[in-house]
């Protein structure tokens, strides 16, 4: 028998090679290459003629209409989507496992159906039995959604043209099999040519599709990267599944901004929205206790207020120990080198743990100042005023530079109840117009302790 031929693939961004490879010349990437079965495409010929190839039309003979939207009846993830379902549009959500993917997508395919909107749900993992079971705990459901255990693309090109649904959920796209490829599902192969076929099905027949993706240990959908650039919309569900809170947010949307998240919170009965992140977020926040402020970040053009703790103790050890949780680990460590160095703080021989309260990971540079205070007010043992917040950018020489809409900042610290806000003297100005709050503008950290402690 001749022997079965096999290439390999980068588990990134698909670059196929007929050896393996420590680094992918594609992506630059070490150690991603895997190997699979040649790619064995079934090619039908028949003796039809070529259909008439597509002609190029100039900008302006284009026909533009209004994109047509439907709302899903969750307004956290209206936001993310922009505003709503495209007819047509292909949208990936990828997760952790037991996130809640699932478990949104069906909480979707209830409202919809309820509002008389045509769906079709097919899940390659679950059988029929455990979807009823899951689906009982959120509340009746109408007979306009039709459920589908099957793997098959060719059966489901097939159930999709016969019933003619308007939206169609894939539960998960690694399972789904392509007969016309000679590998096994999940493989880089298969998901990337399913994705192709489900594309075509929504371009072609005008029908939204919602895919659910795995994700590797690093986070990121399995499968190559290609499988991104795909689809139109790329939704990730971020946090801790032991908690109570989920994120979603927005990474790529060819229909609206990249910048909004949604916030839910898991409940018995399913995904439920939390329209007002900073009150949840400051629940349970420690009366008179140091190394605790309260800043403000944003996402998209929502204003969040979290609490930033901080914890300096000395250290016994020839290294201090430095811990961050959510937030990037490196820019703590700059942060205390120019406060050391600017602010004249000893922190050389401390160690230093510092943590977003509720698990949620922020990265914007406004948060710097609510980092350094948090460190300060430890470092000094000296607690921080409960109702005053703080936001602005630190740089390598201690200023204080200023953030952008920091007048939606500071608006939604007075809605929420804040008599001060420690922010950049370059905002002071802008955030001026809000009336019943005390503004103190900083230009450099320095400044910026002596304001509080």
């Amino acid at each position: 028998m001749a022997k079965a031929k096999s290439v390999f693939f980068c588990q990134n961004c698909g670059f196929e090679s007929s050896k393996w490879m420590g680094q992918c010349p594609g992506c630059r990437e070490w150690n991603t290459f895997a190997e699979e079965p040649r790619i064995t495409v079934k090619k039908t010929t028949t003796g039809a003629a070529r259909r008439e190839a597509a002609q190029p039309l100039a900008l302006s003979q284009i026909q533009v209409g209004s994109t047509a939207r439907t709302a899903t009846g969750i307004g956290e993830l209206d936001r993310v989507l922009g505003g709503g379902i495209v007819q047509g549009s292909l949208v990936l959500v990828g997760g952790d496992p037991g996130i809640g993917k699932s478990t949104l997508l069906l909480q979707v395919c209830r409202n919809l159906a309820q509002a008389g909107k045509r769906l079709l749900y097919i899940s390659g993992e679950e059988s029929l039995q455990q979807i009823r079971m899951r689906a009982e705990r959120m509340g009746e459901f109408t007979d306009h959604l039709k459920i589908l255990c099957e793997t098959n693309l060719e059966d489901i090109r097939e159930a999709i043209t016969r019933d003619a649904p308007e939206v169609v959920v894939i539960d998960s796209i690694q399972t789904m099999y392509n007969e016309n490829v000679s590998s096994a599902p999940g493989s880089v192969s298969q998901v990337r040519e399913s994705t192709g076929v489900l594309l075509q099905i929504a371009k072609g027949m005008n029908i939204s599709v919602f895919i659910v993706g795995h994700v590797t240990k690093e986070g990121v959908v399995a499968g190559p990267r290609v499988l991104e650039h795909m689809v139109d919309t790329v939704l990730y569900f971020e946090g801790d599944r032991h908690a109570a809170y989920r994120v979603l947010r927005g990474v790529k949307n060819r229909f609206g901004s990249t910048n909004e998240i949604g916030v839910f919170e898991m409940r018995e009965s399913g995904l439920v929205e939390v329209p007002n992140p900073s009150e949840y977020m400051l629940e349970g926040r420690p009366e008179g206790a140091s190394g605790s402020i309260v800043a403000c970040t944003m996402e998209g053009t929502r204003p969040v207020l979290l609490e930033v703790q901080a914890l300096v103790c000395r250290s016994s050890l020839a290294f201090p120990r430095r811990t961050a949780a959510g937030t990037d680990l490196n820019r703590v460590n700059l942060l205390m080198a120019v406060l050391e160095k600017r602010a004249g703080l000893g922190l050389s021989s401390c160690d230093a743990y510092v943590n977003i309260a509720g698990g949620i990971r922020m990265n914007e540079p406004a948060l710097d100042l609510g980092i350094v205070l948090a460190i300060a007010s430890s470092m000094k043992d000296q607690p921080v005023d409960e109702r005053t917040i703080a936001f602005g950018e630190v740089g390598l020489s201690g200023e204080v530079r200023s953030v952008s809409m920091a007048e939606q900042r500071v608006r939604e610290a007075r809605r929420l109840g804040f008599d001060a806000v420690i922010l950049p003297e370059a905002c002071r100005k802008q955030a001026s117009q809000v009336e019943g709050i005390r503004l103190t503008g900083v230009k450099n950290v320095r400044e910026a302790i002596r304001a509080i402690l």
